[in-house]
């Protein structure tokens, strides 16, 4: 259950990500979305590894909308320093 769970958090909080963090992504919205779902992973991971969280918990709604908004920032740098030809 605990799965399901972060998978619906992650998919809420990608799309929450997307409305915070302005400007054009270069995946679109589906990468942001998978980004958010990826970020509450991330989050859950790192909380368990602070002790915040248990193992199969879920990360917490504000902490993975942190972790999403740092993938997306990160994914933004990335991908934008890549010049595509015309």
């Amino acid at each position: 259950m605990g799965l399901l769970m972060t998978l619906l958090i992650g998919f809420i909080v990608g799309v929450i990500a997307k409305f915070l963090m302005p400007g054009r992504d270069p995946g679109g919205f589906i990468i942001t979305i998978l980004l958010g779902i990826a970020g509450a992973f991330v989050a859950g991971y790192l909380g368990q590894a602070f002790g915040l969280y248990r193992s199969g918990e879920p990360a917490g709604f504000l902490a993975a909308i942190v972790g999403a908004m740092i993938l997306l920032f990160i994914y933004r740098l990335a991908v934008g320093r890549r010049e595509f030809p015309r």
